[in-house]
């Protein structure tokens, strides 16, 4: 059975989203068993549901709300019967969306129902497959299929797709935004020959003994039928491949290696990179007497941070790990809350120093703000704010909730402003030339990033005024209903 191998993975993804869960499997004859709720994994599935979860074939999702809303009629993996079965599960976010619903009601006549672009992306994959009019599909009509997508659907967007009694589909969008792999090892079963994964991050094949863990390349769909054979096609030719650079920075697992890049290493990068610039701007005035990561993203870079300044290390926030990541927590009343359950400062570490505390970013500002804070009550006499990115001024439309820029700390502010706002002493960020840098250092074949969070830059295009207008209205925090303030917890 698939489904207890999709659970674990689905549990080292978890950092990826809490919001829901779900997974679909096919069993004999292309039946489809589902189990899909709001709240973290072990939630939603315990022993009984997973028994109920039958065949050797499945689809797994943990959902982070963007655009849409914080619900379990949105909990992925989609489904559509028609044509063929078809499950669906997505990470990113589409540009143009609008237009895209408008079509599939309009000319291809598909109902959608909820206000997720996952399942626009599942609709219209389905309608060009309804197209071949064939009774059974082959691997160059999903090809087909797939490549109108490319076509049609732009935005950051990695896919996963399972035809029932066919076999499992991933995909990564032509620029390859958003990540997506796949890795394999030998059948417990020798006669079934191999078993092959995909998910977003490598750690999970790891995790789950698979090993050979390759990247999609933007574009790319690669094919696994019933059989067990792969196969695999780039679509689109020239691709530019401008990666998420904000994978690197927070979003990732640090034991993770993606596009040919050690996360762990580079956040080390990062950490040399942020010292350079803190020395460079402190110069003679350097007073630091200890470093303090806020954990734990920001631990690696930290610990590299005070080998290159030579200054202490020491762990001063002590973290309750069975709170949930804030920043992607819906609601900024419900992220402030939880910020004080979620960390404790030790006193002994704080107490007559002068403090630099080192964060892997600040977005809406509120874990930084609470932190600064926490510092001063423990006793430091100076509190200094280090992050391992640069300032985060814009939007993010890829599939990473930074929606309104108002909600931005630094949005409009310079780094004196933004230091006033947090209540710190002063704020450093590291620039976007070293942040690239830190990441090119271990793959200088990827020319170009996504970093339009930091500046403004949208490599999709189709981005302008009117549609972060609209995007705000969607996202920005005082829409969000009564529901999305409940914990996920």
């Amino acid at each position: 059975m698939a489904s207890p191998e999709l659970f674990e993975g689905l549990g080292m993804l978890q950092h990826r989203g809490q919001d829901a869960a779900g997974i679909i499997t096919c069993g004999n004859k292309g039946r489809l068993y589902q189990i899909k709720g709001s709240g973290m994994v072990r939630d939603v599935f315990d022993q009984p549901k997973l028994e109920q979860l039958v065949g050797n074939m499945g689809v797994g999702h943990v959902r982070y709300p963007t655009a849409g809303t914080s619900s379990s009629s949105e909990a992925q993996p989609f489904y559509v019967n028609s044509p063929y079965g078809i499950t669906f599960a997505h990470n990113g976010n589409l540009v143009n969306a609008d237009e895209l619903r408008e079509y599939l009601d309009k000319d291809a006549h598909r109902h959608i129902n909820t206000d997720s672009d996952s399942e626009l992306l599942l609709n219209i994959f389905a309608n060009n497959l309804q197209k071949t009019g064939k009774s059974r599909i082959n691997e160059e009509d999903i090809f087909t299929a797939i490549k109108g997508i490319f076509d049609v659907c732009h935005g950051g967007y990695a896919c996963v797709a399972m035809i029932a009694g066919f076999g499992i589909i991933g995909f990564r969008d032509p620029n390859g935004i958003r990540p997506i792999g796949f890795a394999k090892r030998q059948s417990q079963s020798p006669s079934c020959g191999m078993d092959y994964m995909f998910a977003s991050e490598s750690v999970v094949c790891d995790g789950c003994s698979f090993s050979d863990f390759e990247d999609l390349k933007p574009g790319e769909a690669v094919i696994v039928n019933k059989s067990r054979t792969v196969t695999r096609r780039e679509l689109v030719p020239n691709a530019n491949f401008t990666p998420c650079i904000f994978e690197y920075v927070y979003f990732s697992r640090p034991d993770s290696i993606m596009d040919g890049i050690s996360v762990y290493k580079c956040r080390l990068a990062m950490g040399e990179a942020l010292a350079d610039e803190v020395a460079r701007k402190l110069g003679a005035d350097m007073d630091i007497d200890v470093i303090i990561p806020v954990p734990d993203t920001s631990r690696v870079a930290a610990l590299q941070t005070a080998y290159k300044l030579d200054i202490t290390y020491r762990e001063g926030f002590i973290k309750n790990r069975y709170i949930g990541r804030t920043f992607i927590m819906p609601g900024q009343a419900l992220r402030k809350k939880t910020v004080r359950r979620k960390f404790n400062a030790m006193s002994l570490e704080f107490a007559g120093k002068n403090v630099l505390i080192v964060d892997d970013s600040i977005v809406r500002g509120t874990t930084s703000k609470e932190i600064v804070q926490m510092a001063r009550e423990a006793g430091a006499k100076k509190v200094y704010l280090a992050s391992c990115a640069p300032a985060i001024r814009y939007p993010n439309v890829y599939g990473i909730d930074m929606p309104s820029p108002h909600e931005l700390v630094a949005f409009n502010k310079t780094e004196d402003e933004i230091a006033e706002a947090l209540g710190a002493d002063r704020v450093f960020f590291q620039g976007l030339d070293g942040l690239v840098a830190s990441c090119n250092k271990f793959n200088p074949s990827i020319k170009s990033w996504d970093a339009s969070v930091f500046d403004g830059k949208y490599v999709t295009g189709r981005v302008d005024a009117a549609y972060l207008k609209h995007l705000e209205s969607l996202r920005a925090d005082d829409k969000k209903s009564t529901e999305d303030l409940q914990s996920p917890e």
